[in-house]
């Protein structure tokens, strides 16, 4: 019988896999990392332009790694920069229609892959798991 030990070790190994399977599924055709497409879905749950620092805090990186990845999306044209009214030396960040359409494509692309997954299971199952992985992912 595998210890807690095996146990973890396994299901870690598993959900990466999901995980890996579920990036493998994104067409070619976004071109956008998973880092990038973490900052668009903060900004776009976050309803409003963000500042680079705060979208570091949400995002648990350094201010200048958010920076870098504002820059690559602002260059593709996924995201804009503006001066923040509040305070002119500052500046916030903004989904441009672009990006929202990316994020919508990836999202929907995301949601698919997922389904040929779990459609494996009965609704049970399904809803076993849901019930599961929402445990171990409150904090």
């Amino acid at each position: 019988m595998p210890g807690p030990d095996d146990t973890a070790e396994q299901i870690a190994a598993l959900l990466e896999g999901i995980v890996r399977r579920q990036r493998r599924a994104l067409k070619q055709d976004v071109d956008v990392t998973h880092g990038q497409f973490r900052l668009l879905r903060t900004l776009d749950h976050a309803g409003q332009p963000l500042r680079p620092s705060e979208l570091a805090n949400q995002l648990g990186i350094v201010p200048r790694s958010a920076t870098t990845v504002v820059d690559d999306l602002e260059a593709a044209g996924l995201v804009a920069r503006r001066p923040d009214p509040a305070d002119r030396r500052a500046t916030l960040v903004a989904l441009t229609p672009a990006g929202t359409k990316v994020l919508t494509t990836i999202r929907r692309q995301r949601r698919d892959a997922m389904v040929s997954l779990i459609e494996r299971l009965t609704l049970t199952e399904q809803s076993t798991l849901l019930h599961l992985l929402t445990r171990l992912s409150d904090d």
